[in-house]
């Protein structure tokens, strides 16, 4: 936001972050923000002033310097590109399935149906939204990409539903431990990587 040469307080960035950025990277908190623009500050990236209204109260509005344009240009055509990390919490619980049971794994699923239709939804109107400011034309391909995104997730939480009950099927045909769950042959999964990794190699 800073990069369209708006003045801004944190709050302003929060609320521009959580429009459209956490759907596709990350929501910061207040806090991180203002963490993140002290620093930027004693960079010399971007100034600060203090907007006083009629009142008593104020707040502090930052602006992005010609240094600060640089270093983010820069990053922005020059710096490393990390790929992306899936870090799913309900496919977690999927895997660890065999210490739960078909009824709540699909409840699991469903919250996660409405939950990614939900975030569909914002993705989409963001979208529209952006469409009215020519500077954010690449923010409207981020916002679509985020609205498929989410469209795929609710799809793919629809087909694991419709897998549970075949699953739990093949579970049940594995012994049991002493526990009373159900395990795997000792060391199986040694000779199950050995065969992945000589397929890989072949490949």
């Amino acid at each position: 936001m800073l990069s369209y040469e708006e003045e801004v307080s944190g709050y302003d960035l929060k609320k521009w972050i959580d429009w459209g950025v956490d759907l596709y990277y990350w929501s910061p908190s207040h806090s991180q923000i203002y963490t993140e623009l002290k620093k930027l500050e004693s960079l010399d990236l971007v100034v600060s002033r203090v907007e006083r209204d009629e009142g008593t109260r104020s707040r502090r509005l930052y602006k992005i310097t010609p240094a600060g344009m640089e270093a983010v240009t820069e990053w922005t055509n020059d710096a490393p590109v990390d790929p992306p990390v899936l870090k799913h919490g309900v496919l977690l619980r999927v895997t660890f399935g065999h210490l739960s049971n078909p009824t709540r794994l699909k409840e699991l699923l469903q919250e996660h149906v409405a939950y990614a239709e939900a975030r569909h939804r914002k993705a989409v109107a963001d979208a529209e939204g952006a469409e009215a400011e020519p500077a954010w034309a690449y923010s409207v391909l981020a916002l679509r990409w985020a609205a498929k995104y989410h469209a795929a997730e609710r799809e793919f939480a629809l087909e694991l539903i419709k897998e549970i009950d075949e699953a739990d099927a093949v579970l049940q045909r594995a012994p049991r431990g002493g526990l009373g769950k159900p395990r795997t042959t000792p060391g199986s999964w040694r000779e199950v990587e050995r065969q992945i990794t000589a397929k890989r190699e072949a490949d």
